[in-house]
């Protein structure tokens, strides 16, 4: 469990780096289709596994992520290019959070009202291991449906059923290193 929760820590911190850079910057990011979003990371570079997740979500919620993320990228980014390009958007990012400095860059392709991918590369440096580390996370994201009837938008299911909600991630905030 506890790995499976740093796994989870870890890819929300990328999401989040790079929801951050876009919500920052001028360019404006198209809201996903309401509903169950199926989301799958793969990363490279790191031993933590493949991860699928699902996320309900609706307009409101979409915006509130990227407006809650627009003020924590200012605080931690130095960097956050954004660019419209004719398959998506593109984005360039310096960000530092807990002794560790990240670099990285986003390709975000697709369709947010059936699918999309995301593709990061990053470079790290500090933090706990203290070595430089590189990494490549690709999300694919899928658009299954109307939420299940349990669901409420921002909720997120983890692998083996652990679930959460977007929206209680402001709380997790006040305890994040600076």
């Amino acid at each position: 469990m506890t790995r499976q929760l740093f796994s989870f820590r870890l890819a929300a911190t990328i999401l989040v780096w790079t929801m951050s850079a876009l919500a920052a910057s001028a360019v404006e990011m198209p809201t996903r289709k309401a509903g169950l979003w199926e989301m799958k990371m793969v990363r490279t570079g790191t031993p933590m596994p493949e991860m699928t997740m699902q996320h309900c979500t609706d307009e409101t919620t979409d915006k509130a992520m990227s407006s809650s993320a627009s003020p924590m990228s200012k605080d931690v980014c130095s960097k956050n290019d954004v660019r419209k390009t004719a398959t998506g958007y593109v984005t360039d990012s310096v960000c530092s959070f807990g002794g560790t400095t990240m670099t990285s860059h986003s390709e975000v392709t697709g369709d947010f009202n059936s699918a999309y991918t995301v593709k990061v590369t990053s470079h790290s440096q500090g933090g706990p291991a203290g070595s430089p580390r590189d990494m490549t996370m690709t999300l694919e994201a899928k658009w299954l449906g109307p939420c299940k009837a349990d669901q409420k938008p921002g909720d997120i299911v983890m692998p083996g059923g652990m679930k959460m909600n977007v929206k209680d991630m402001e709380k997790f905030k006040a305890t994040a290193p600076k």
